[in-house]
């Protein structure tokens, strides 16, 4: 099911946005739009908060090191990581710098060059599986490795937008996915009505 409709031409999230507690900046990442430079977009459907050393599933908790350098960054920054031998996952750094916060961004909706997700991701069959998890939404966005640590208030290959569309009034709220730590927290959110989160 489709959100609300633009309401205006969108704008980046400016860093006082990032600059927050994670689990206030989760949800209400919910329905913006994550845009590449080449016009691919999708609307975001689904997050989890990760929270420094607070929070044992967070790469964070035990401090920095050269993976984790960019999470105890300024805000506002991506937060690209390897898993499973396999994937990218993206994240975008949030709290005071030093903190070690993060936002994995686990689903898009879709909504702008899809012929080039599509391109880049062929076994999907349907634009539902385009964006339908976090290493499928990179995938189809083509991050890598080499976007670790891109500046999404003022740089020119990714970005957070706003486009009027608020965030829902009742997004779900579940533990997060996937891990073996910290398997109680409820720090996931995404949108009910859509069809495009990677698990109900």
């Amino acid at each position: 099911m489709a959100v609300m409709a633009a309401s205006r031409k969108p704008k980046r999230l400016p860093r006082s946005f990032y600059n927050r507690d994670p689990l206030i900046v989760a949800p209400e990442l919910l329905n913006k739009l994550f845009r590449g430079h080449d016009g691919r977009a999708g609307r975001i459907v689904e997050v989890e908060a990760y929270r420094g050393g607070g929070d044992p599933a967070a790469h964070s908790f035990r401090g920095v090191t050269p993976r984790t350098e960019v999470m105890f960054g300024r805000p506002g920054h991506l937060y690209v990581y390897f898993t499973y031998g396999m994937h990218w996952c993206a994240n975008a750094v949030c709290g005071p710098q030093g903190a070690g916060n993060a936002v994995l961004i686990r689903a898009l909706q879709p909504i702008a060059g899809l012929d080039l997700m599509y391109a880049a991701r062929p076994l999907a069959k349907h634009d539902r599986q385009l964006c339908n998890g976090p290493a499928c939404l990179t995938q189809a966005m083509s991050i890598t490795k080499l976007h670790n640590g891109i500046d999404l208030v003022s740089g020119d290959a990714y970005a957070l937008l706003d486009d009027g569309t608020p965030p829902p009034a009742r997004p779900l709220q579940t533990t997060r996915i996937g891990l073996a730590k910290a398997t109680d927290y409820p720090w996931r959110w995404y949108v009910q009505e859509s069809a495009y989160v990677s698990k109900k």
